[in-house]
């Protein structure tokens, strides 16, 4: 039977977890390219034949999202699957709409096809945006359930932009780790906190050799989502955190509305700094699109390690990218805070160069913050150039990254933290209790 044609549209992300979960060694389908889109410099490179298998001797190839139309006709493409994340649906129907020009059948993957059974219980924590505090709930689930005396994993969603063939199943255990992974800025954003609390990460390209490694030594897997994405393993406990700095975004990007409404606990959080219209006006929509999910109201509190530096100072706020770029945000913790310590927040934009002044283009919405970005050493080198060219007294690290232990920055720098705090309803505590009390035959590790 002749296989049927496909393209996967993705970001190095999602689109290499479907083929690897599906498509990999099905044989009515044949994968001719994927494409590429978010993230810079992942167009161009071809994904391994030692990850796509056996009918793919010379790998596949990846070309950019903007060559979408060509290759479909060229190739001959029957389906095109869309398979990233953070997207409008508005955009996400554009997309299909010049699939369907073409003529191929436009497709979304869902969770039955493309998530993985583990053999222990998974916790994930997912959003309906980008940089709603996904992380920072993480960290605090994973401290309460070592607290409960329970052995935990950390599986983060992937962010393999480097040599994927080094890249298949990656463990992180040390801070040491990150550099001998040649761990990109946002990479570093992820792992770094994890690892400071002392929380085992694995992170890669292949989620089923992923799973197989890590289940060998966690009670429970917490799966810390990517982006808005929904998670790539069968969830027993669901959490999902909204953001009342944007309200209406989540039932406005795909798939985050899918998200919210697979949620078993949403958590709406920054309820500090968002204003009470908007978190009611949040609050309603979750009623309305997960009726039977709990609900958490959790604040955001920001810290810095050396807040007195920030009074009466020209200000550079350096942010989590993904948060201020396809995020949307305009600003994040870094800003806030040297606002509220009394600093001035300088405009980085006129100091910016290479690939960093590219992305102020991009992202014309970003004037007072300048982004993490750092997806390879140039870029990296292009940041620094950035920072130490800007006329600043000091600069203020809003990303979890910490690049004051990687590069050598050139001004005195404070460092800016943010934990979750609940307000309003029932604690993770108590809801992390309750799900421990149906899960009594967990496997027992190093830590009880």
């Amino acid at each position: 039977m002749e296989r049927k044609k496909v393209i996967i549209m993705g970001a190095a992300g999602r689109d290499f977890h479907n083929f690897n979960v599906y498509f990999r060694n099905n044989p009515s389908y044949e994968v001719v390219a994927f494409t590429a889109t978010q993230i810079p410099n992942i167009d161009g490179r071809i994904y391994p034949s030692l990850l796509s298998g056996p009918h793919y001797p010379s790998g596949i190839p990846i070309y950019p999202e903007a060559e979408l139309a060509k290759l479909i006709q060229e190739k001959s493409v029957e389906e095109v699957i869309f398979a990233y994340s953070d997207v409008p649906h508005l955009d996400v129907m554009h997309k299909a709409s010049l699939v369907l020009s073409c003529g191929a059948d436009f497709k979304l993957m869902g969770p039955d096809h493309t998530m993985l059974k583990s053999d222990v219980p998974v916790v994930s924590i997912g959003a309906v945006r980008t940089g709603a505090g996904k992380s920072q709930t993480t960290r605090k689930v994973a401290k309460i359930l070592k607290k409960l005396g329970v052995k935990v994993v950390v599986i983060r969603h992937p962010m393999p932009y480097g040599d994927l063939t080094k890249q298949i199943c990656q463990r992180f255990e040390k801070e040491e780790d990150l550099a001998y992974h040649k761990c990109t800025i946002e990479e570093r954003e992820e792992y770094l906190p994890h690892l400071e609390q002392g929380s085992v990460v694995y992170a890669g390209v292949d989620y089923g050799e992923i799973l197989k490694q890590a289940q060998k030594e966690a009670d429970i897997i917490i799966w810390d989502g990517g982006n808005n994405d929904f998670p790539f393993y069968h969830t027993d406990l669901h959490f999902v955190v909204v953001d009342p700095h944007r309200p209406g975004h989540e039932e406005l990007y795909h798939p985050g509305e899918a998200n919210l409404r697979m949620a078993t606990c949403v958590i709406i959080n920054k309820v500090d700094s968002a204003e009470k219209e908007k978190i009611e006006q949040v609050k309603s929509k979750v009623k309305v699109l997960n009726p039977k999910a709990m609900i958490i109201e959790a604040a955001s509190p920001i810290t810095a390690d050396k807040p007195e530096w920030l009074k009466g100072k020209k200000v550079l706020a350096i942010e989590d990218g993904p948060t201020v770029t396809h995020g949307d945000m305009g600003y994040g913790a870094a800003y806030l805070i040297s606002k509220q310590s009394g600093g001035t927040v300088i405009d980085p934009r006129p100091y910016a160069v290479g690939s960093i002044k590219a992305t102020f283009e991009k992202y014309p919405h970003l004037k007072d913050v300048l982004p993490a970005m750092g997806y390879s050493e140039t870029q990296i080198n292009e940041l620094k150039q950035t920072i130490d060219h800007s006329p600043c007294d000091v600069v203020a690290v809003g990303t979890p990254a910490d690049i004051r232990k990687f590069m050598n920055l050139s001004k005195p720098a404070v460092k800016i933290s943010y934990e979750l705090d609940e307000k309003v309803g029932p604690t993770i505590e108590e809801i992390l209790k309750d799900f421990l009390k149906l899960h009594k035959n967990l496997k027992k590790h190093s830590m009880v």
